[in-house]
């Protein structure tokens, strides 16, 4: 080694330089391309070799990610083995660390003190040796030569291969002729460092460096120690003499401790590997079961247990989970008896309700035909009682049909249907409290057939009261009804322009008694269990009834049904925020002002041309069709069947886009 820098510690690697592959930019545009990141969405700089590149390279890692993430046990094991590894590691290195700066020092006291015996006894030889008198240069300079030969040989044999000894004179010019001497075969020119013989030469001490030592046989260098000084031989000129002491035993044994530390380290973490699985395993396989028994009982199998075996943490969280099964399985029974039994209540209760309530009915029917007989307050009395026992009768039906639900005994009787005749149907027995409410029925979409699998029956009850209800809440506008068919679905929705619901409403609107303003009269004397029939009669042919509502900008009933029986729903042909919604129309009227402030060169529309108002235009007015009425529930109509039929009645006003091929998710977003 030459320059002054520090010497290098024997066994140590050569230094390589060269480019690591770092966490550069390159790095994480990799971690990018494994994770599927910004680079594989961005199709203008990835392109398909790209993404072909990256899917390929996901491929086989994936069932590896998915195990990671999935096993806890594999994750605290890995965890604990590359923790133990750092642990060897850094224990390694201050261990080697130690022992070689411990077998260096050690070595570095005996050569310092083998050395200065050496150099004593030189500077003692040379004290005692008379200068030959008489002799010219040239045969002085051979006697020098010969002196440092010789010492060099004598200061040798005492080291027994220990060390090596090498004499350099400090005359300018070849090393061959200043008389180099050294024993063993050293070789002086590549052993001795430069900067040494420069120190020795500028200096009076002793220098030492870490060097190679190479030799003239061909033998391998080696690490070593060599230490100088500047002497004046017999003839009083100055010379260096070093000593250069060999380090391979030391190397050979810093090597053994080296493999001896990588064995135990490898056996270490092998074994802690082990005992980190072994120990986890036993904290997780209860957990696992655990796991699997909440599967199950959520899968209703209650009778499921964990086995519990010890007393540690592990046994009371096992026994703690059975007695929270036991009471979960005990509680359950017990509100599934109540279940029962209040069905099984509600359902003997309407049955036997029957029976006096025909009797009774049978008399008030008497009483009201005879009602022209009487004084106008039994008169009345008389009209009251008919009307309480509509409603009376429209409750058992609807008690009786909501037990049906509960127990799980509701049927479905499918049959290709056209929604248009049930519409009509529907419209057709709305129309006397329409007519009262001074509110006109609107049906949009009708031009085409909307077939479905489905009960015509429910069909008909849902459509009855949703129509009823916006007719009910519409404050005296118009109430559309619009029909579409789309993909495998077909839809019925139906607006109003009333009072609307609050936010959070839409979802409480089908709860069973449940009213949005309780002081609000009924004129219809509904029930309060409409909608939540209807929403048991969607669900049970697989669809969907879901409604929508702004504080007095009325609201929208949707119901979708799938086109063939047992088909998944995946949108609706209607969306459930109609497109004249405060919110459609303040997003249309900004659409409009930055597309006018684009586009300057075309005139914009007059203000008289838009529409602003929540509620559409009054229509003219179509002919009435004569069309079969049905008795509401609990309005106490008394009504004529029609005498002639009309299969297109019943659709007013101009076409919209009903069926426009687009879908609306469930969640009332429009879909592709």
């Amino acid at each position: 080694m030459s320059g002054g820098s520090a010497a290098p510690k024997p066994g140590d690697p050569g230094v390589r330089t060269g480019r690591t592959a770092g966490p550069g930019r390159g790095g994480s545009r990799f971690g990018r391309l494994l994770r599927g990141g910004g680079l594989l969405r961005d199709g203008a700089r990835g392109g398909p070799v790209l993404r072909l590149f990256a899917r390929w390279v996901r491929r086989p890692l994936l069932p590896a990610v998915r195990l990671w993430r999935r096993n806890i046990q594999l994750r605290i094991v890995a965890g604990t083995l590359l923790m133990s590894l750092g642990v060897v590691l850094l224990l390694g290195l201050v261990v080697i660390g130690q022992v070689r700066n411990g077998l260096l020092e050690a070595k570095e006291r005996a050569a310092q003190s083998q050395a200065a015996g050496g150099f004593s006894a030189a500077q003692d030889r040379a004290a005692t040796t008379p200068p030959a008198p008489g002799q010219q240069g040239g045969v002085r300079a051979g006697a020098s030569v010969n002196w440092r030969s010789t010492l060099v040989e004598q200061l040798a044999s005492g080291g027994q291969s220990a060390f090596n000894v090498v004499a350099l004179s400090l005359d300018t010019g070849d090393t061959a002729s200043r008389g180099a001497r050294a024993s063993g075969e050293v070789d002086p020119t590549t052993s001795i460092p430069a900067d040494l013989r420069h120190s020795v030469a500028q200096g009076t001490g002793t220098f030492q460096k870490f060097t190679r030592i190479h030799y003239t046989s061909g033998k391998a260098s080696e690490p070593g120690l060599v230490i100088g000084k500047r002497l004046n031989d017999a003839d009083g000129d100055q010379y260096e003499l070093y000593y250069l002491f060999p380090l391979s035993q030391e190397e050979d044994s810093l090597t053994l401790v080296k493999g001896t530390l990588a064995t135990a380290g490898l056996f270490v973490v092998v074994l802690l590997g082990a005992i980190a699985w072994l120990m986890v395993r036993q904290v997780v396989t209860p957990v696992r079961m655990a796991a699997g028994i909440a599967e199950r009982l959520s899968a209703g199998r209650l009778q499921e247990r964990m086995k519990v075996t010890g007393e540690d943490d592990i046994a009371r969280l096992g026994e703690a989970f059975n007695k929270m099964a036991s009471n979960l399985q005990l509680k359950i029974q017990q509100l599934e008896e109540l279940s029962r039994m209040q069905r099984r209540f509600v359902s003997d209760v309407s049955h036997e309700l029957r029976t006096p309530l025909t009797t009774v009915r049978m008399a008030a029917d008497v009483i009201h035909e005879a009602r022209v007989d009487f004084d106008p307050i039994t008169a009345r009395s008389a009209e009251l009682l008919g009307d309480q026992l509509d409603r009376f009768e429209s409750l058992l039906s609807d008690l009786l049909e909501i037990s049906r639900f509960d127990a799980g005994a509701a049927a479905l009787e499918a049959e290709p249907i056209d929604l248009r005749q049930v519409v009509r149907r529907v419209i057709g027995g709305a129309e006397p409290l329409a007519e009262r409410k001074g509110t006109r029925i609107v049906v949009l979409g009708d031009q085409q057939p909307v077939v479905a699998e489905a009960d015509a029956r429910r069909v008909e009850r849902v459509l009855r009261n949703l129509v009823v209800n916006a007719v009910e809440h519409g404050e005296g506008r118009d109430v559309v009804v619009k029909l579409a068919a789309a993909g495998g679905a077909v839809a019925v929705a139906v607006r109003d322009y009333g009072v609307g619901l609050k936010p959070g409403e839409a979802t409480r609107v089908f709860n069973r008694f449940w009213r949005a303003d309780p002081a609000r009269a009924r004129t219809t004397g509904g029930t309060g269990l409409g909608l939540s029939i209807a929403v048991e009669d969607a669900r049970l042919h697989g669809g969907w009834l879901q409604a929508w509502g702004e504080p007095g900008g009325g609201s929208q009933f949707r119901l979708t049904l799938p086109r063939t029986a047992d088909e998944p729903l995946r949108g609706s042909p209607i969306p459930l925020e109609p497109e004249d919604s405060r919110r459609n129309r303040e997003q249309t009227a900004a659409g409009r002002d930055r597309e006018s402030g684009r586009l300057t060169a075309v005139p914009a529309q007059s203000a008289g041309d838009r529409s602003a108002l929540a509620v559409p235009p009054r229509l003219p007015a179509s002919p009435r069709t004569t069309v079969d009425p049905t008795a509401l529930p609990g309005s106490g109509a008394r009504v004529v069947a029609r005498t002639a039929t009309d299969g297109d009645g019943g659709g007013t006003g101009p076409a919209t886009a009903g069926g426009n091929g687009h879908l609306e998710r469930e969640d009332g977003t429009r879909g592709r």
